[in-house]
């Protein structure tokens, strides 16, 4: 059986899914461009440069998973 590393229920990619749900929905409430943002927090130095960095890499693993998660779905017929 395979393990939940998102924690509870059977399924996996249930959690994972739920996450990026979230994820899209907070991005379509979202105004201006999200990348020019963060870019301003930085050069205003409200971000450190290790923040910037990590927030980087949070946004690449979301749209991975994002990819992975899409990629499952088309497989299993949407019922991930």
């Amino acid at each position: 059986m395979m393990m939940n590393p998102f924690g509870g229920g059977q399924n996996p990619f249930g959690s994972m899914m739920n996450f990026i749900q979230m994820f899209g929905q907070f991005g379509k409430g979202f105004q201006g461009n999200p990348q020019q943002s963060i870019q301003q927090l930085l050069n205003s130095g409200k971000m450190t440069q290790e923040q910037y960095n990590q927030c980087s890499q949070m946004a690449n693993n979301v749209m991975q998973n994002k990819e992975l998660v899409s990629q499952l779905m088309r497989m299993f017929g949407g019922r991930v």
